[in-house]
């Protein structure tokens, strides 16, 4: 885990130290272990590396790494290394470190693009050939790591300059613009988004792009010209499998249980200690009780260090200590409670947004960079996290809305009876004459919530000319949905799971850990979608696979527990506090002033609201402030 930074232009690169410095300078939490800056003989390509050591600590996997005629930098972990280096070495490749990043050009020399493929990992890099003049610039399937771009033309069709780096900050340092994209900030203020759900590259910044997950950059460094492309297309990946290999349930959630044990393992593969995040709910937990398997199998689970860091909230009512010290004590693993407050909010958040860049949705993610603190302050590098479970198997309750309405199409009966299951475990909320509708007209029901949108962007507090110069109604798109996958996989590639990524990634490394998703593994992800909706919803339970797969390692009451409780902060509760009430009409005023909101809420008097409630004005207003600066 690093942070990486390039400068690519089609004349010698002015000042070309002092920017790749500052490039590079700003990333240095990412990276504290080690730093290092590659330059062209012509002075026009620029190369920037902070290593955050966590396999081989050795020099000899120091980067800008050199290998052959390839330079690279490169983010993340490749967690099937030592099998890739094992395949490599027959074809007549030698490395010289024990760390995983050799591995990237050796296999980029033997399969081209398509070495991507091969990769088992979170990941983004940039791999220069230094004969061929071609940079390839990559980010994973699923974008746990983070990569941003800046181009600006010297005429159509040709690059004066290409920026690129792990944060924006970077970016900025080496001079690409910081304005706002309104639209964004906009959708923000008044719904929530923190993406553009139709184009991925959009960011909150004009001049900063996002390149998406799954994609690539190729970059003619002489010739100034670079195209994206899409190199992972999930749906070339993922289709149901035959009937005649689901029919045997036992069978498939011994698949399934399998698959998770081999990615947890791979995860754990690390020269520095590794402990885990536990919040006491099904996902966390049953990352623990992988390892344990793991341990119980081999005698030992790699890297480790039989830790973990659980957020607790006394007194507030979702507060999950109990349900982790549960999991803690059954596996003996000594435990760490983090108790943020409202003081760490005011104290914190300001730093927090710092890393994040972006607007957050909830006070969840300062909860989130506490945790991540204290894993610093006890000296373990590396957590392994749940993010992930829900989109992929259905855990919140909302997806509940979208499986009934399949099975009214399906079957009815089977739909009345989970319908009744649902509502007695608390995971359906609200079931009308909406959802008929819905069932039956998706496309008109996708128009139904845009319009529902576009109206409450209507009566939302932005000012009238604020939001009549930056609306675009093509940016609250709603999806057209007829079946519970068509949802997931909605939320899994192209609107949510990318936002939480966003929050781990800069949480963890505004305090140099690194965060490993063993639910995001390809090969589960994949697995998962392959499989029919009901081993994701049934008997009135969500993620109904992982339930089962862990159902003889974990207590009844974590597997089987009713309702879904998120990680949820006492927002309401901090919001009333006078230092974040101060924080709040400040920021109020500031917006006010740009003329984005409507002055009168300048003088409204504070409601905080709870972390995952519609209408949460005042916290949109903290973060939303943020990026005016």
């Amino acid at each position: 885990m690093c942070g990486i930074a390039g400068i690519i232009t089609g004349r010698e690169i002015g000042l070309a130290q002092q920017r790749a410095q500052a490039m590079s300078d700003v990333l240095a939490h990412r990276g504290p272990d080690g730093k290092g800056i590659w330059q062209d003989t012509n002075s026009r390509i620029c190369l920037m590396h902070q290593r955050l050591s966590i396999i081989d600590l050795s020099p000899a996997s120091d980067q800008p790494l050199l290998y052959g005629n390839y330079v690279l930098v490169f983010n993340g972990e490749i967690y099937n290394y030592r099998e890739l280096k094992m395949e490599l070495q027959q074809k007549g490749y030698r490395f010289s470190s024990a760390g995983d990043g050799e591995v990237i050009p050796a296999a980029y020399d033997w399969w081209g693009n398509n070495c991507l493929h091969r990769f088992d990992g979170m990941f983004a890099f940039a791999l220069f050939d230094t004969v061929k003049q071609r940079m390839l610039i990559a980010r994973d399937r699923l974008g746990e790591k983070p990569l941003y771009f800046h181009a600006r033309y010297a005429e159509r069709g040709r690059l004066d300059h290409l920026l690129f780096g792990s944060e924006m900050k970077a970016l900025w340092a080496g001079g690409a613009p910081r304005v706002v994209n309104n639209t964004l900030l906009g959708n923000y203020i008044s719904l929530g988004f923190v993406q553009n759900p139709i184009v991925k590259t959009d960011t909150f910044f004009k001049e900063i792009q996002n390149l998406p997950p799954g994609y690539l950059l190729e970059v003619e460094t002489d010739a100034m010209r670079f195209v994206m492309k899409r190199w992972y297309e999930p749906f070339k990946q993922i289709g149901h499998l035959p009937a005649v290999e689901t029919k045997d349930e036992n069978r498939v959630i011994e698949q399934f249980r399998d698959i998770l044990l081999r990615s947890v393992q791979l995860r754990l593969r690390s020269d520095v200690p590794v402990g885990t995040s536990l919040s006491g709910g099904l996902d966390s937990s049953s990352i623990v009780a992988a390892i344990d398997v793991l341990k119980s199998k081999q005698g030992s689970a790699e890297g480790w260090a039989n830790v973990c860091f659980s957020a607790v909230f006394p007194g507030f009512e979702k507060n999950e200590a109990a349900w982790s010290e549960r999991v803690a004590k059954q596996f003996g693993i000594s435990q760490y409670l983090v108790q943020p407050d409202a003081g760490d909010l005011a104290k914190h958040f300001g730093e927090m947004m710092y890393y994040q860049e972006e607007p957050v949705q909830s006070s969840s993610a300062l909860a989130q960079f506490m945790v991540y603190r204290q894993a610093k302050e006890e000296a373990v590098s590396v957590l392994l996290d749940g993010q992930g479970a829900d989109e992929i198997m259905a855990g919140y309750s909302r997806y509940s809305h979208w499986y009934l309405q399949q099975l009214l199409r399906t079957n009815r009966g089977e739909m009345q009876a989970e319908k009744k299951l649902l509502q007695e475990n608390g995971m359906l909320e609200g079931w009308g004459i909406g959802n008929y509708l819905a069932a039956w007209l998706p496309h008109q029901t996708a128009q139904l919530l845009k319009w529902k949108a576009v109206r409450q962007q209507n009566k939302s507090p932005l000012h009238p000319d604020f939001l009549a110069a930056s609306r675009d109604d093509n940016t609250l798109f709603k999806p057209h949905i007829r079946t519970l996958d068509d949802m997931l996989y909605f939320n899994t590639f192209q609107f949510g799971l990318e936002e939480l990524l966003r929050y781990a990634d800069r949480n963890s490394m505004a305090h140099s850990r690194e965060v490993r998703l063993p639910f995001l593994s390809h090969e589960l992800v994949e697995f998962v979608f392959s499989l029919p909706a009901h081993f994701k919803i049934r008997q009135g339970f969500g993620k109904w696979i992982l339930r089962k797969a862990m159902d003889k390692y974990l207590p009844a009451e974590i597997v089987w527990r009713k309702g879904k409780v998120g990680f949820e902060p006492p927002q309401q509760q901090w919001l009333q506090q006078q230092d974040m009430q101060e924080m709040i009409r400040e920021s109020r005023n500031n917006l006010a002033r740009a003329g984005i909101i409507l002055p009168s809420e300048i003088n409204r008097p504070i409601a905080g609201m709870g972390a995952h409630e519609q209408g949460n004005y005042d916290w949109r207003y903290l973060c939303a402030a943020t990026i005016l600066k």
